[in-house]
């Protein structure tokens, strides 16, 4: 225990060494981060449009709603400790009640958490607490704390002195992407809290929306409703102890505007269409079921009370293809893309469904155009294929690399796609050559094919060191077989270990 703190202890102050601290913007507080804040931004501003995406795509069917929303953040933005920061605000087409904040003051929130809620307070309280997220850079913290270990690690190693800043910004990014999906910390909810109801009152907004908010939250979590809360703020888990907090804050406050009626006005357009939306989650539940036929009459009722919603089309897609109607299939995903033609899915799945049909050129038309929008694993393996059945293998081998690199089903078939990729670019690699006694006289060479292709015209060097045998073997060797091959070379008395024959691939070719 005591060497392992004692080498963490090595490692912060390395790390202090090299990179220094910052200024917590909210609490003027020093902090040890991987990032600057132009670093933090960059990265906010290069993964909004991607998570935007994975989560529902932006909400459309009411553009005042999106105007609305993103007012209310700017007033809040302006009375906070980082005003500068390039803040957007944005309603996703998302029914999970959630809000999150990436890193530099991009912030979303989902259209279920917004029907949830009763007063422009409790939005402002919301919004609010994410603009201390971003404001406190505790996205940065969260990705320094994730990728401080793995830094540690090398450090260790080989020390985090010498490294450039790009590397540990790196480091960062890349592992502390990760740190930040997972749960904020305790003291970072409890700040983002405590700060964020003074922005709300700075705002002219009443604190007691804020603690109302969390009364709530906490009353669900302790209620029948496990599924709500699992997604009510993946990244910010109500407390008993946040809602005491709340509750002693707010005391040292004012009360202020709650603006009901204009909220109400505002999330109209949500609350009437719940009920299509609500159609759609059992449609979504029969799906699951492989109940197609059960899923389509739900939507039927989801799109009679709101037939402009692309999620809805979507739905009757993969419905249809469950059933193998390809035409009614392609036909959804079409009025799909025609509701919401920036959305990466129906594009995709189209796409899928006409390169399965045949239609090669037309399904990857479509697959790059979703591709270009959101790169996904299902779309990367796809263009792989092309790629393969064009043999451009190192571009196919990057789309199959991409494809391993996400979890699912795909990642074991692009894994062992990407094999083939690299065996056609580089088949010698998969060749393996030993040393064997064919006869108790002979030298022979043992070859096996620990690809999974085929390969001839495999051109082998064997040498005792003062004399090299150059052999062709022009055979076909498939795929996990071997072939013996004899050399020109003998063996006396002694054994064959102690002779030092090496041998070698110089190249090898794919078997048409």
């Amino acid at each position: 225990m005591f060497k392992t703190r004692y080498f963490l202890l090595i490692i912060v102050i390395a790390a202090q060494f090299v990179l220094g601290c910052s200024t917590n913007p909210v609490t003027g507080k020093q902090e040890l981060s991987l990032l600057s804040s132009n670093q933090e931004i960059n990265i906010g501003e290069k993964n909004y449009g991607s998570y935007r995406q994975a989560q529902g795509g932006d909400y459309y069917l009411d553009p005042s709603l999106q105007s609305y929303v993103s007012g209310v953040g700017a007033k809040l933005a302006q009375v906070s400790d980082a005003p500068n920061l390039p803040y957007e605000f944005v309603v996703l087409n998302n029914s999970m009640p959630n809000a999150w904040a990436l890193p530099g003051g991009k912030i979303a929130i989902n259209r279920g958490l917004l029907a949830y809620l009763e007063d422009e307070a409790q939005l402002a309280a919301v919004l609010a607490h994410e603009i201390v997220h971003a404001a406190a850079r505790h996205g940065a913290s969260q990705m320094t704390r994730g990728a401080l270990t793995n830094l540690g690690l090398i450090a260790i190693g080989a020390g985090i002195e010498g490294k450039t800043n790009t590397q540990l910004y790196d480091a960062a990014s890349q592992v502390g992407m990760a740190a930040w999906m997972s749960k904020y910390g305790r003291d970072d909810e409890l700040e983002s809290d405590y700060y964020g109801m003074e922005y709300m009152v700075r705002a002219g907004y009443d604190p007691q929306g804020a603690v109302e908010l969390q009364k709530a939250f906490v009353a669900l979590n302790k209620g029948s409703q496990p599924d709500f809360v699992n997604a009510l703020f993946a990244s910010h888990p109500p407390s008993q102890k946040r809602l005491e907090a709340n509750k002693v804050n707010a005391k040292n406050y004012p009360s202020g505007r709650r603006y009901r009626q204009r909220y109400q006005n505002a999330i109209a357009q949500v609350i009437k269409d719940q009920p299509a939306y609500d159609f759609a989650k059992q449609a979504h539940e029969k799906l699951r079921k492989k109940q197609p036929k059960e899923a389509l009459r739900d939507l039927d009722k989801a799109i009679l009370a709101q037939n402009n919603e692309f999620s809805f089309w979507l739905m009757r897609g993969y419905a249809w293809a469950m059933l193998d109607n390809d035409k009614n299939a392609e036909l959804a995903f079409t009025t799909s893309i025609i509701k919401n033609p920036a959305h990466y899915k129906a594009y995709l799945e189209r796409g899928i469904l006409l390169y399965d049909q045949g239609q090669r050129e037309k399904g990857i038309s479509d697959i790059k155009r979703s591709y270009a929008i959101l790169p996904t694993a299902k779309g990367s393996y796809y263009l792989g294929e092309q790629e393969m059945a064009m043999k451009n293998y190192a571009r196919a081998k990057s789309y199959y690399s991409e494809a391993s690199n996400s979890p699912g089903k795909f990642r074991e078939l692009a894994e062992q796609k990407m094999m083939v990729a690299d065996q056609n670019l580089n088949p010698k690699k998969y060749i393996q050559a030993k040393v064997v006694i064919v006869e108790p006289a002979q030298v022979g060479i043992k070859l096996t094919n620990l690809g999974t292709v085929s390969i001839h015209n495999v051109q082998i060097w064997i040498s005792n060191g003062k004399t090299t045998q150059n052999i062709l073997w022009n055979k076909n060797i498939n795929s996990k077989k071997s072939a013996i091959i004899r050399s020109q070379f003998k063996v006396g008395v002694s054994s064959l270990s102690d002779q030092f024959f090496q041998v070698g691939i110089t190249k090898a070719v794919i078997a048409p």
